[in-house]
């Protein structure tokens, strides 16, 4: 079967199993609460108290950043699911049913808001194609990215499981 996103639920739903799923805020605008620091809020119509303003420290760069929400800056800070959807469901997940392809869409823990062009250059891409450049990152990375995959059953390709491996023993050591 061919990878659809519509096959993981509406994007950003409120609507889903997930931890802060049903608080009357989408899950984008949940997650630029939990990630941003020096926030000030707004009411819009997928959230009542949403992120008007912030400040990011990109994990995957490394850089502050600042977010300002309007149709030519908000894309700027993007959410990227670490374990990318379209690998999720090669791994296993066009098996499930639609609930806990919504949840897994819409899981926090596999959710980081980061800057736009590193989002983009990931892509749907795993550790073994692709690591943030912000090195100091890598362990956190890593272990979200194996816990996700392990808690929804989800395989890992083997570039992928070799990378995780290399990244934990320097985490432990």
């Amino acid at each position: 079967m061919r990878y659809r996103r519509a096959a993981f639920g509406e994007a950003w739903t409120d609507d889903s199993g997930a931890a802060l799923g049903h608080n009357g805020c989408d899950t984008r605008n949940d997650i630029l609460d939990r990630d941003l620091t020096d926030k000030t809020y707004v009411h819009v119509h997928s959230c009542p108290r949403a992120v008007a303003t912030g400040t990011l420290i990109d994990p995957y760069t490394g850089q502050t950043m600042h977010f300002v929400r309007g149709p030519k800056t908000s894309a700027k800070v993007q959410i990227d699911h670490i374990v990318p959807l379209a690998y999720a469901w090669d791994m296993g997940a066009y098996a499930w049913d639609d609930a806990k392809r919504t949840r897994l869409a819409n899981d926090p823990r596999n959710l980081v808001a980061v800057d736009g062009p590193s989002n983009d250059n990931k892509k749907d891409s795993p550790p073994g194609r692709w690591m943030p450049s912000n090195e100091g990152f890598h362990c956190q990375y890593v272990e979200q990215f194996a816990g996700i995959s392990r808690e929804y059953g989800l395989s890992v390709d083997a570039g992928s499981a070799a990378v995780i491996r290399q990244v934990e023993s320097v985490c432990r050591g």
